[in-house]
C-alpha cells in the first residue's frame, strides 16, 4: 500500500540513463544510502522525487537555498501531481513537518540551537525550538527517508546538526550533487562521506551530451582593461611596492637586527626553530647575501647546499622577510619595536598588509580593482550587443553578478549617476542607457525586481493563476519603459518563478541577477547565453552557475549555449593579474570542448587555445576571435560530436611537469653510468673468453707450451665468469635505465605501488583485475590515471600519487634512494603518503612494495634528530625550486 496519492506519478518518459539508474535502484540501496553525482541539467531533482515515491516513506528533503527549496515543491506538484496547487500534506516548515517536509540546511541548523558565529541573528530567533523537539516531531510523522540536495554546502556546524538528526532517525539517505567537494581536506571529505555514503552513480557531461540531455555549449573569454583611473591606482601600488623594496635595500636597522638574530649567530642551537620557520630563515640568508654580508659555512651545512647557491632577493623573498620581521618573531626583534611598528603601520595604510598577511601584488586592493573594474561594464555591453545581433528576438541571456548595488538606482527624473562599480543595478543602467537595439532588460534579485513595462500584463496573469492578489508596481522614475515590482510578503515566495516564466516567454531578453539567488538550482531551460560577471572561483559554485545554460530546451532541439567569462587584464603583472588567476582556477572545475581544430573535451584553461598576451594592443584581436567562435553556433553541435567520438570515458588524471621529477633524471644517469661501466667489463671478459686461440698462437712461440695451455684455460675460465657476472649486471642496469628513461613509465610504476598499497589498506575495494594504472607523456609533461574503480577510488589514487611526487613538506616517513653520479653518491627522497604513514606497519608496507617494484630504498622516520635534519634540507630545496604545479585534469578518452 502506498502512502502517497495513487496519481502521484512522473508524467513524462524516463531518459535512457535515468531508466538504467532506476532499474538498478535496489542494488544501490543495500546499505540504505544512495549517493548520485551528475551535472546540472541531468534531472537529479526528478530522480530524487521518484526514489522518494518508490521508498514509500514520509520524507525530509533538505536543500541549499530557499529558491531550490521552493523548486522541489514546484517540481513535485508540476511533474508528479500535475497541479500548481501545493497540497496541505507538503510542508516547508521544519517545525511543523508533513508527509513531505522541505527545508534548508540552515533551517535545520537554526532549529538545532548549536552556536554559530556566522549566523547569530538566526540563532537568537530560533532558540525557542530545539533539535530534540524537531526529532520528536519527525519521529511522530514516521519520517524514514532523507533527501540531501547538494550536500557539499555543509559547514561544520550544520554537519553536526544533520549527523545528530541522522543518528536519531536512522533513515535511508538519498544524496544528490552536481559537484562533490573533492577539493576539501581529508577530514572534511570523511565527514561528507559519513553523511552521504560512498558515491554509487556518476554521470559525466560527455555522457549526457551523448544521450542528448545537455545542449552543445562553449566557454568564451572576453578581456577588458582597467580604466584610466583604475590603471593609475594599480600603477600607484606598483610604484609604492618598488619604493618599499628600494627602502629595504638600504635599511640598516633591519640589517643589524638580522645579523644579531640568534638563529644566524648560533644556528646549531636553533635547529628546531629553523625547521619550523624554514622560509623565514631562508629569507634572512638571502637578504644578508643581498646586502653583501658573508654567509658562514655552517648555514650551508645545515641546509645541505653543497653548491652554496643563494637565490636573488626579489619580491617573493621580500614578502617572506617582512613576514619574518613583523609577524613571525616578535621576541627576538623586540629591540626594533619602534621600527617594526612604524613599518607595519605604513604597510597597512598603503594596502600591503591585512590581517597579518603581507602581499605586494596579490593583495586585496589590487584584486578588488581588477574584479570590479568598470571596464567590465563596457565588456558586458559589447557581448550583449553582439549576441543580440546574432540571435535577435531569440536571445535569452542571463548575467550573473555578486552584488546588487541598489545605490545606483535613482528617484529623480534622470539617472546620471557615475557607474564605477560592478553590480546588478550598474549593469542594468549601463545596458539601459546605451540600448540602441531596444533589448528587453530585467533585474531579478532578492530585494529588487525590475521588468519592462511591456511584461506587466503577463506578470498580472501569472499572479492571478497563483492566487496572488494586490500586486503593486513602482515606477522607474527616469525611464517610463521599466517598472519595479513591490516585493510584499505575499509575492516574495513566488517572484523567482514568476520572473523566470516571463523570461522564458521572451518578455525579458536580458535578465540580470545575483549568483546568490540564481547561481544554483535555478532552472530556465530556454537560456542560451550566460555572462559570468562574478568573481567566484570555488570548485562547486563555478560549476553550478555555468550549469544554468547547458540544459536542453524541449521546445528548441537545436539550442546551443555560450558561456562568457570576463577578465580584467593587468599588463603590469607577469601572468596577466589576479583576475586571470581566478579564471584559470575556475576552469579546473568543469569540462568543456576545446577551441582547437582537433577538438577535445577536458577541464583546463589551455583548451581555449588563447594566445599569451604580451601587449595590451593584442586584446582587441583576441576578443574578436572569441566573437568569431561565439558566432559559429551552427557548427558547435558537430564539434561536440567530433570530440565525443574520440572517447568513451571521462578520466581524472594527474599532469606532472618534467621539472618536478629531477629524481628521474638522476636515477637515469646513475644507471647509464652503470651500463657503461658494465659494458666495458663485458667486452674485456669477451676478449678473455674468445681470444684464447689468438693468445695461444702468440704464446706458442714462447717455449713453455704446457704452462701456456694451463694459463690459457685460466683466462678462459675468468672470461666466462666475467661475462656471466658483468653481463647479468649490464642486463639489470639496462632494465633499470629503461625504467627511468621515460618519465611517464616511471610515474606508472609509482602509480602501481600506490594502487597496491591502497588495495592492501582496503581504501580501494574494487577487484585488482578490473583496474589498471595508465601513464603517458611527452617531453615536457607526463600523465597518469587509474582505469577502473569507482569515482572515489580514482580520486583517492590521484591524491595519494600526487603526494608521493610533490615537493616534500612534513611527512612522518621518507624513502631514501641511492643515486650514483660521476663517482659521487647522491640520495633521492620520496615522502611516504600520509594515509600509509600513520603507523610503522603501513610505512613498512609502502617501503617494501616500493623496493620490489622500483628501487631498493631505506625507510627514514623524520621525527628523530637525523630525520629532521634531512627534512630541513629537503624543505629548503623545495622552497627554492618553486616549479610549475602538478595539475588534476579530466579528459574524455578511450
Amino acid at each position: 500500500m502506498t502512502i502517497f496519492p495513487a496519481h502521484a506519478k512522473f508524467k513524462y518518459s524516463w531518459r535512457a540513463y535515468q531508466k538504467r539508474f532506476l532499474d538498478d535502484l535496489d542494488g544501490f540501496l543495500t546499505d540504505r544510502h544512495l549517493h548520485v553525482t551528475a551535472p546540472p541539467g541531468s534531472g537529479k531533482t526528478v530522480l530524487g522525487l521518484e526514489v522518494m515515491l518508490r521508498l514509500n516513506k514520509p520524507t525530509l528533503i533538505v536543500a541549499p537555498t530557499l529558491a531550490v527549496k521552493n523548486q522541489w515543491v514546484q517540481r513535485f506538484c508540476e511533474l508528479f501531481l500535475d497541479t500548481e496547487t501545493v497540497p496541505d500534506w507538503i510542508s516547508t516548515d521544519i517545525k511543523a513537518p508533513g508527509l513531505i517536509t522541505v527545508t534548508t540546511y540552515q533551517g535545520i541548523h537554526a532549529a538545532s540551537g548549536f552556536p554559530d558565529d556566522e549566523d547569530t541573528e538566526v540563532n537568537r530567533k530560533s532558540s525557542r525550538v530545539s533539535l530534540t523537539e524537531i526529532i520528536k516531531k519527525l519521529q511522530k510523522q514516521k519520517v524514514k527517508t532523507f533527501i540531501f540536495d547538494e550536500a557539499h554546502h555543509l559547514k561544520n556546524a550544520w554537519w553536526r546538526s544533520l549527523m545528530e538528526l541522522k543518528a536519531s532517525m536512522d533513515p535511508t539517505v538519498v544524496s544528490l550533487t552536481a559537484t562533490p567537494p573533492f577539493d576539501v581536506s581529508g577530514s572534511e571529505w570523511q565527514k561528507y562521506m559519513a553523511l552521504n555514503g560512498p558515491i554509487d552513480v556518476e554521470i559525466s557531461v560527455p555522457e549526457l551530451m551523448i544521450e542528448g540531455d545537455l545542449c552543445p555549449h562553449q566557454d568564451l573569454v572576453y578581456f577588458t582593461l582597467p580604466s584610466y583611473e583604475e590603471h593609475r591606482k594599480i600603477e600607484h601600488y606598483h610604484t609604492q611596492a618598488a619604493a618599499f623594496f628600494k627602502e629595504i635595500e638600504n635599511d640598516d636597522i633591519l640589517l643589524n637586527a638580522l645579523e644579531n638574530h640568534p638563529v644566524y649567530q648560533q644556528p646549531m642551537e636553533h635547529l628546531d626553530w629553523i625547521y619550523e620557520n624554514i622560509s623565514s630563515y631562508t629569507s634572512g640568508l638571502i637578504y644578508l647575501h643581498f646586502r653583501k654580508k658573508e654567509i658562514p659555512e655552517i648555514h650551508f651545512e645545515i641546509i645541505g647546499d653543497q653548491d652554496q647557491y643563494i637565490p636573488e632577493f626579489n619580491f617573493f623573498w621580500f614578502e617572506e622577510l617582512l613576514d619574518f620581521y613583523l609577524i613571525v618573531d616578535e621576541v627576538n626583534f623586540k629591540n626594533e619595536e619602534e621600527h617594526r611598528v612604524a613599518l607595519g603601520n605604513r604597510l597597512k595604510r598603503q594596502g600591503f598588509m591585512e590581517k597579518k598577511a603581507i602581499s605586494f601584488f596579490n593583495n586585496k586592493n589590487v584584486s578588488q580593482i581588477l574584479n570590479s573594474s568598470i571596464g567590465k561594464l563596457e565588456g558586458i555591453k559589447k557581448i550583449t550587443e553582439f549576441e543580440f545581433s546574432v540571435l535577435k528576438e531569440d536571445l535569452k541571456m542571463v548575467i550573473l553578478t555578486d552584488f546588487i548595488k541598489k545605490e545606483y538606482l535613482s528617484t529623480d527624473t534622470e539617472n546620471n549617476l557615475h557607474l564605477d562599480k560592478i553590480g546588478a543595478i550598474p549593469i542594468f543602467e549601463k545596458l539601459r542607457r546605451e540600448n540602441i537595439q531596444n533589448k528587453k532588460i530585467g533585474v531579478l534579485t532578492g530585494s529588487i525586481v525590475i521588468i519592462p513595462i511591456s511584461a506587466k500584463d503577463k506578470v498580472d496573469e501569472l499572479c492571478y493563476k497563483k492566487g496572488i492578489s494586490g500586486i503593486s508596481f513602482l515606477p522607474v522614475t527616469y525611464d517610463k519603459n521599466y517598472i519595479q515590482i513591490n516585493l510584499t510578503e505575499q509575492i516574495k515566495h513566488d517572484i523567482v518563478h514568476i520572473i523566470t516564466e516571463i523570461f522564458q516567454y521572451g518578455y525579458i531578453q536580458v535578465l540580470i541577477g545575483t549568483k546568490a539567488l540564481l547561481g544554483e538550482g535555478w532552472d530556465a531551460p530556454k537560456m542560451n547565453t550566460l555572462i559570468l560577471a562574478s568573481f567566484v572561483s570555488s570548485f562547486v559554485l563555478s560549476n553550478q552557475m555555468r550549469g544554468r545554460v547547458i540544459r536542453v530546451d524541449k521546445d528548441c532541439p537545436q539550442k546551443t549555449g555560450n558561456i562568457w567569462h570576463l577578465v580584467c587584464f593587468d599588463s603590469q603583472s607577469d601572468n596577466g593579474g589576479q583576475d586571470m588567476d581566478i579564471l584559470k582556477k575556475r576552469f579546473k572545475t568543469f569540462v568543456g570542448i576545446s577551441a582547437e581544430k582537433e577538438t577535445s573535451i577536458e577541464n583546463n584553461f589551455e583548451r581555449l587555445n588563447i594566445k599569451t598576451i604580451e601587449r595590451e594592443d593584442q586584446i582587441p584581436l583576441i576578443n574578436q576571435e572569441s566573437f568569431s567562435l561565439a558566432n559559429n553556433r551552427k557548427d558547435l553541435a558537430q564539434r561536440w560530436k567530433s570530440a565525443l567520438d574520440k572517447g568513451n570515458i571521462l578520466v581524472e588524471e594527474i599532469k606532472i611537469p618534467s621539472g618536478d621529477l629531477m629524481a628521474v633524471t638522476n636515477m637515469k644517469m646513475t644507471y647509464l653510468g652503470k651500463m657503461t661501466s658494465n659494458l666495458s667489463k663485458v667486452m674485456i671478459s669477451t676478449v678473455l673468453l674468445f681470444g684464447q686461440d689468438l693468445l695461444l698462437g702468440i704464446l706458442k712461440n714462447i717455449q713453455a707450451i704446457d704452462s701456456v695451455k694451463n694459463f690459457s684455460w685460466i683466462l678462459f675460465l675468468l672470461g666466462g665468469l666475467g661475462l656471466m657476472a658483468y653481463g647479468l649486471k649490464f642486463y639489470r642496469a639496462l632494465r633499470q635505465y629503461l625504467k627511468y628513461k621515460y618519465t611517464a613509465g616511471y610515474i606508472g610504476l609509482i602509480g602501481e605501488v600506490v594502487l597496491k598499497c591502497l588495495i592492501y589498506e582496503r581504501i580501494i575495494t574494487t577487484s585488482p583485475e578490473k583496474m589498471e594504472v595508465v601513464s603517458s607523456g611527452a617531453k615536457s609533461d607526463s600523465y597518469c590515471y587509474l582505469d577502473g574503480g569507482s569515482h572515489y577510488e580514482k580520486s583517492q589514487f590521484i591524491q595519494v600519487l600526487q603526494e608521493v611526487i610533490s615537493k616534500i613538506d612534513n611527512p612522518r616517513y621518507l624513502l631514501k634512494q641511492k643515486a650514483k653520479r660521476f663517482f659521487t653518491n647522491k640520495y633521492i627522497y620520496y615522502p611516504v603518503p600520509e594515509i600509509f604513514a600513520r603507523n610503522k606497519k603501513g610505512a613498512d608496507l609502502f617501503a617494501k612494495i616500493w623496493s620490489e617494484k622500483i628501487e631498493q630504498s631505506e625507510l627514514i622516520f623524520t621525527r628523530t634528530i637525523e630525520g629532521r635534519r634531512i627534512l630541513l634540507q629537503l624543505r629548503f630545496q623545495s622552497l627554492l625550486k618553486r616549479n610549475a604545479d602538478i595539475e588534476h585534469l579530466h579528459k574524455w578518452t578511450r
